[in-house]
């Protein structure tokens, strides 16, 4: 008896799914497993008032399983916002499979992953994300329809991260024209954090404008790799956050703008690719826009990707794709005003529109 009141009392302290801060009315999460294959994973579907969650399908060797959990539910209310302000006909949705992509990934995994997505009915549809690859939304492909970013020889996109990364190279030059009166990169002093698909691509762009890149990945071939290809620099100082620069571009994962780190960054802007910078969107925006630090909100500017595989559903090709991604720019500066106008930080001028975009449809449903 005193063994289950322990176990009870115990359990009541940790909260529940409905009550985690990222769960933000999430419509239904979905936790597969498989064990023939080592299958763990979670899918998220945020919102689909717009249309059915579209995201991509992270694989990550997380620490624990609320690790999993929470990185799910914020990277797919993420997606909702992302493809609202984007203008897009979708919601939002993400997937994550626990484990590295390197050592535990194999076909038949991946292939039992598309089985459960198809077992959705199209309420999710995935894409490829950090840890998984064209090849493997091709696996996917031969178990269901509710798949994008496949490779073009099949009647795909193809990899978004070129596209992405254009996005986010158009949202920093617009960042750069609020901040520095110019949308001129040449010369400007540019810290790439994260140099894979999206990171390499924003550092090409970048180096042809004349910025002085530098980078940093957690991969040291892969920094020397693209350091020698861009004849970009490498950083060696001891705190990444107090390089003096013009612009911090976080292109690896979220939270790097956070408690520890957010009033040592030296920038005047922040426009990266990463997804979830803050680690929280409302302090951390805040103390941002208190230090005139203008940060582009990420969940806009990396939205090239979803922009790029949303042809696939509705049949435009690459030169629509890059238009409506070029457009990023404008929309960051309509942000950047909005949030001047009405004392907002540009987070929370973002999610205004995002919101108010689905605020009406769902208000033309109910009619």
């Amino acid at each position: 008896m005193t063994t289950e009141f322990t176990t009870a009392k115990e359990l009541h302290k940790i909260d529940p799914v409905f009550g985690q801060a990222s769960f933000d009315n999430h419509e239904q999460i979905v936790f597969c497993n498989d064990k023939d294959t080592g299958l763990k994973a979670i899918i998220g579907i945020h919102n689909t008032v717009l249309g059915p969650a579209l995201g991509g399908t992270r694989m990550w060797k997380y620490d624990n399983e609320w690790e999993a959990l929470n990185d799910v539910l914020r990277l797919s209310r993420g997606m909702t916002y992302k493809s609202a302000i984007s203008g897009l006909n979708l919601g939002g949705g993400k997937a994550v499979i626990i484990g590295n992509a390197k050592t535990d990934k194999t076909p038949e995994m991946i292939t039992e992953f598309g089985k459960y997505i198809h077992s959705l009915s199209g309420k999710y549809i995935t894409a490829e994300d950090v840890g998984t690859t064209t090849p493997d939304m091709d696996l996917i492909r031969e178990v269901t329809p509710y798949v994008t970013g496949i490779s073009e020889s099949k009647g795909g996109s193809g990899n978004p991260s070129p596209v992405t990364a254009y996005g986010v190279y158009m949202g920093m030059k617009a960042a750069a024209k609020y901040k520095f009166g110019s949308e001129n990169l040449g010369g400007k002093r540019v810290l790439v954090q994260g140099t894979g698909h999206v990171g390499e691509t924003l550092v090409d762009y970048l180096t042809k404008e004349g910025a002085i890149v530098t980078i940093t990945d957690i991969s040291e071939s892969r920094m020397e790799e693209v350091a020698k290809k861009y004849n970009a620099a490498i950083f060696s100082g001891s705190d990444l956050y107090e390089f003096d620069c013009d612009i911090y571009a976080p292109c690896a994962l979220g939270a790097t703008i956070n408690d520890d780190t957010v009033y040592r960054i030296q920038a005047g802007v922040i426009a990266g690719a990463a997804n979830n910078q803050l680690a929280n969107e409302r302090i951390h925006g805040g103390i941002l826009q208190q230090r005139g630090i203008a940060y582009a909100p990420d969940f806009l500017i990396n939205a090239g990707g979803i922009i790029n595989v949303y042809g696939e559903i509705v049949n435009y090709g690459k030169e629509e794709a890059l238009r409506r991604t070029e457009n990023i720019y404008n929309t960051t500066l309509e942000i950047f005003n909005l949030s001047e106008a009405r004392n907002l930080t540009p987070y929370q001028a973002a999610m205004a529109i995002a919101e108010k975009r689905i605020a009406e449809r769902k208000l033309e449903y109910s009619k």
